[in-house]
């Protein structure tokens, strides 16, 4: 699964995600995409999974990019510990995502494949998503 290498510091606060997504909302390499409506936390498993329903369903035709990383920590303390003693072990990696984030890619496939893929992969994710097609395709 996805994590960083390396970070400079083991352990993040938590944050706000207000507003909407500021880089990444429009599609870079594929011709069609899964926008996220919400926002959340997404885990480098959700990912993964959504990757694998994706692939499976295009049966390696066409390509895929995963537009999003998993580089905040996400800790927690052990079940039934007292307040207090510290902020807990980390314990997966996450992504943040703001709504109009691209998350998910596809190109060299047909449209009716790409919306099937793109629809099984969304079932793997915790928010609410659209399909996008780029500006310059044509059927």
């Amino acid at each position: 699964m996805l994590q960083p290498k390396k970070t400079k510091y083991r352990k993040q606060q938590k944050g706000r995600m207000k507003g909407n997504s500021s880089r990444g909302h429009r599609l870079s390499n594929g011709t069609f995409g899964l926008k996220s409506l919400d926002a959340s936390f997404i885990t480098a498993r959700q990912i993964e999974a959504a990757r694998i329903a994706a692939t499976r369903f295009m049966k390696r035709d066409g390509s895929l990019w995963i537009k999003i990383f998993p580089d905040k920590p996400i800790t927690k303390k052990p079940l039934e510990v007292r307040m207090g003693k510290g902020k807990g072990a980390v314990e997966y990696y996450a992504a943040v995502v703001k709504p109009g984030r691209i998350m998910i890619e596809i190109g060299g496939v047909s449209q009716e494949i790409a919306k099937e893929a793109l629809r099984l992969a969304a079932q793997k994710l915790p928010v609410k998503t659209k399909f996008v097609v780029a500006r310059d395709y044509q059927q």
